[in-house]
């Protein structure tokens, strides 16, 4: 076990806002409205949890020494709906599929998640030296959430009536992990604009390691993050759209999707850290639109272009968007010189409102 080094601090991520599980807690259905007050307090718990282990310099999880440089070191936990972490091990690195189809989703999809950052950008695991990935199903009671606490991942089963079981998107999985490679990278401040680039970082390369999955271009996804995870009752088709950001849901209990595409529709709110998960609408946008510019695989050439800025070292923690766009600027012209990659870059950031010079 290692200690955390100086100024790392991990943060307590969640797939599903603040906002959204409000708005639901709110319900005058007891069936909508207690899962929800349920997994806020839950969540809160945790957030505390983590705030406080990190001020105390909670160990991390070393590198199993055993795992190959392009093989993930993958362990599953149950927690049985209970609340304690890890849980019971049921399934580790190599072991054959069992018979809880919950656990054979969160094996393959931090799988997949290694799959793309090893295959695409050598990247050893999640912190580049082969961070064992660890995570744990069945957390609580109709829980509904999934989160990365800075260690390992965590996967509630949902309520059955707004949410289906948090393992099911695979791009859920890998949005989450990447809060770890941020933590390890950039580790870009959780509020605020710095927040919304956070929580970006994660939509982005969650929707990379779908696309990577099923073997789709740019052209072909559906820039979806969470499609699948809300139950048939739900007027919605995912969590949030990087193709168009506020379209997702418009729902009866979840209310509409907040998320603006564009500066001109910024969200200034001290909720939700400051609206990481609703102004991250605007750099996902850009996103989305030089990868479709630029056609073919999408973690190709806009993706590594994004790599590039979060683990290049320039990226500050209290960077603004226009920072981050200047730096794919740059990193587009040093990777691509000054062709097509550079051209589609600086016309997103200008499609969506973002200053770059």
């Amino acid at each position: 076990m290692t200690a955390n080094p100086s100024g790392f601090e991990p943060v307590f991520c969640t797939i599903v806002p603040p906002h959204v599980l409000d708005k639901l807690a709110r319900a005058e259905d007891p069936a909508l409205a207690g899962p929800a007050r349920r997994t806020l307090e839950r969540d809160a718990l945790e957030r505390t949890h983590r705030r406080l282990t990190t001020v105390i310099g909670a160990p991390t999880v070393a590198p199993a020494r055993e795992a190959a440089e392009d093989r993930p070191h993958r362990t599953i936990y149950d927690a049985r709906h209970r609340q304690d972490l890890p849980g019971r091990k049921v399934r580790g690195e190599g072991d054959k599929p069992g018979k809880d189809a919950t656990v054979n989703r969160a094996y393959a999809g931090l799988g997949a998640t290694f799959e793309l950052f090893v295959n695409a950008y050598r990247r050893n695991s999640i912190n580049g030296e082969g961070l064992p990935l660890d995570a744990t199903v069945h957390f609580d009671e109709r829980y509904n959430n999934a989160f990365w606490n800075g260690e390992q991942m965590v996967f509630g089963d949902g309520d059955g009536e707004i949410f289906l079981d948090f393992t099911i998107p695979v791009d859920v999985i890998g949005h989450e992990l990447t809060h770890g490679v941020t933590q390890y990278t950039a580790n870009l401040t959780y509020f605020g604009q710095p927040g919304a680039l956070n929580e970006s970082m994660s939509d982005v390369f969650g929707s990379l390691i779908k696309q990577y999955t099923l073997g789709q271009t740019a052209a072909e996804a559906d820039w979806l993050i969470g499609a699948g995870l809300l139950a048939p009752r739900v007027t919605g088709t995912a969590l949030r759209s990087m193709k168009e950001p506020g379209t997702a849901y418009d729902d009866d209990v979840l209310g509409k999707d907040p998320q603006p595409a564009t500066m001109d529709d910024f969200v200034n709110t001290g909720r939700d850290n400051g609206g990481v998960h609703i102004n991250s609408g605007i750099p996902n946008h850009a996103f989305y639109l030089a990868a479709t510019a630029l056609g073919g695989n999408a973690w190709e050439r806009a993706g590594q272009i994004w790599y590039d800025v979060l683990t290049g070292g320039e990226l500050g923690q209290q960077a603004l968007f226009t920072d981050f766009a200047k730096l794919t600027i740059a990193a587009a012209r040093a990777r691509f010189n000054d062709g097509e990659e550079l051209q589609a870059v600086l016309k997103a950031w200008e499609q969506v409102g973002v200053p770059t010079s």
